[in-house]
């Protein structure tokens, strides 16, 4: 029997365990798979980015514990490339290497004030209620009655949600115990979700938006003039189940809010935030009207009105950001690849180095759509190392051990899991609470009482 291809996936999200799982199934298990990510935790945005009270797609966490739990598969917590681990050490291990590492950080909006204290990327916002040890410090000004929400996306969607919702509404999920203490705490009265287009634009899904008129403790409106479709949004809105669904549930709302709710939620459309006001902090949204000219672009019409936010949360997409040494394209912010192989500068394919995911591909698709993705990539690096002999210079473990890193196996990942489990059932917190901080991750990884 042949020698087991020895593959590193960097990344323990939806991709690089839909990679893991590709290369197990690909090679008849004639394979060993080793994960590799800079936190102590495994699944990534499934983690870390689905909301909290998202419960059936959190599950899907289920599925990807069989993957690690497979004997070809291999968890190392706690080891991050270009700190621990150059992209050249790990050629001189491994066959090949799958990078996974999604897209991390926020697009910015480029206007005046956009720096000003409250005005925040809601990836801070949604890691520190999904309880991302980076952001457990992080502190909000919830004392403020007026919130803008910047994007019409799912991830907008889910900002808005939390920030409407009580924290008594959230006491079942797996928020942290401090986010559930500042939630309860929060002055907000009023959410305004904004987006430059019209409603037959907007990237939520209708499921999502469904979710935020049925609040029982916030109340919901968007204006009939922001629901006018012109006749190409409205030819789209008939062809298109998607457009159509979101279009039917928008109209729902521009009737009379219900009156009586705590919280209010205003959606607007084809408006785009022109300047952020303030001197040391935020103070206002300004929001100059929109319109679409004859090629469809956007363009703003010279009409403007301000809102009396204190806060202000992007949510106007996601970047990747370049790996020390691999190929990056700072236009589409993705490794250049065909198929997940990685190209150079020339247009070649660079040897044994792959991408997948939204590294791969941009910020696109549902967790499902990484599987696809995945498998594309580990089919192309198969037949890359069909008949070839890399021979790995050394073991990653004699790696690890001459550098002094401790690494999270994923049995010590089972411990902090049984940790949060049990911190749940010690304050009658549904399923799990998430443990936020580092120190208190480590320690329960360690199995620490």
């Amino acid at each position: 029997m042949a020698s087991p291809v020895l593959v590193a996936v960097i990344g323990s999200g939806p991709a690089g365990i839909y990679a893991a799982e590709a290369l197990v199934k690909q090679t008849d298990g004639n394979v060993r798979v080793d994960v590799f990510d800079r936190l102590p935790t495994p699944y990534g945005l499934v983690r870390y980015g689905v909301a909290p009270d998202h419960t059936s797609i959190k599950s899907i966490a289920n599925y990807l514990q069989r993957v690690l739990e497979n004997p070809a598969v291999r968890f190392f917590g706690c080891i991050e490339l270009g700190r621990d681990l150059t992209r050249a050490d790990l050629l001189d291990c491994y066959d090949a290497v799958i990078y996974c590492t999604g897209a991390m950080v926020d697009r910015h909006m480029r206007i005046p004030g956009e720096e000003l204290p409250g005005s925040i990327a809601a990836t801070d916002f949604v890691n520190w209620y999904c309880g991302h040890p980076d952001a457990a410090d992080h502190s909000f000004d919830l004392s403020v009655e007026e919130v803008a929400v910047i994007g019409v996306g799912n991830v907008a969607v889910d900002v808005v949600r939390i920030l409407a919702k009580t924290a008594d509404e959230l006491r079942s999920t797996d928020v942290p115990e401090q986010v559930i203490e500042a939630l309860s705490n929060s002055r907000v009265r009023r959410v305004h979700m904004i987006g430059r287009r019209g409603p037959a634009q907007a990237k939520f899904t209708t499921k999502e938006a469904r979710e935020l008129g049925e609040l029982p403790n916030a109340s919901i409106h968007v204006s009939a003039e922001d629901m006018d479709l012109d006749p190409a949004s409205a030819e789209l809105a008939e062809k298109d189940r998607h457009v159509r669904g979101n279009v039917k549930v928008l109209n729902g709302w521009t009737g009379e809010p219900a009156a009586g709710r705590a919280r209010h939620i205003d959606v607007r459309f084809w408006r785009a935030p022109a300047e952020i006001l303030g001197t040391d902090r935020v103070e206002g949204l300004k929001l100059e009207k929109t319109a679409l000219d004859e090629s469809g672009r956007v363009t703003g019409t010279g009409e403007f009105e301000t809102l009396p936010v204190g806060l202000v949360l992007r949510s106007v997409g996601y970047q990747s950001v370049p790996l020390t040494g691999v190929p990056f394209d700072e236009r589409s912010f993705t490794v250049p690849n065909d198929g997940g192989r990685i190209l150079a500068a020339d247009g070649s394919p660079v040897p044994r180095e792959y991408v997948a995911g939204w590294i791969k591909r941009g910020p696109s698709g549902v967790v499902g759509t990484n599987k696809s993705d995945a498998a594309e990539t580990v089919r192309n690096l198969l037949a890359d190392l069909e008949g070839t002999d890399t021979a790995p210079k050394r073991t990653v473990e004699e790696l690890l051990e001459a550098r002094g890193l401790p690494v999270v196996t994923y049995a010590d990942w089972l411990n902090l899991d049984a940790a949060e489990i049990a911190l749940a059932r010690s304050l009658d917190r549904g399923e799990r609470v998430k443990l936020a901080r580092w120190e208190a991750m480590t320690s329960a990884c360690r199995g620490d009482g």
